[in-house]
């Protein structure tokens, strides 16, 4: 996983209107793919509803990639509740593991 600065990651996220925030999901998505977790094409974010599955089965990464540190449902609450902000906190996670 690269080293990103997670506030950068919110800011840039706030300013672009979300822009940055779906690169830096697809950006780390196949970072953790190379890492070997299982995770769907980045293009379903864009479908309503299945947007929700693909958010779990990244979340569901995240918790592989960090070894358990960060759990899958937390990863989930974090992206799906907090948005830019879960951002900010899941790459001071990949930023430990990296």
């Amino acid at each position: 996983m690269e080293k990103r600065n997670p506030i950068l990651v919110f800011v840039f996220s706030t300013i672009t209107f979300g822009i940055y925030y779906i690169w830096w999901l697809w950006k780390t998505k196949h970072e953790m793919v190379d890492k070997g977790a299982d995770i769907p094409t980045t293009w379903l974010i864009i479908i309503p509803l299945v947007n929700i599955w693909w958010m779990w089965r990244y979340s569901q990464g995240v918790e592989k990639v960090t070894n358990g540190k960060c759990t899958g449902v937390i990863a989930f609450i974090l992206l799906f509740v907090l948005g830019t902000i879960g951002a900010a906190i899941l790459q001071n996670y990949y930023n430990e593991v990296a």
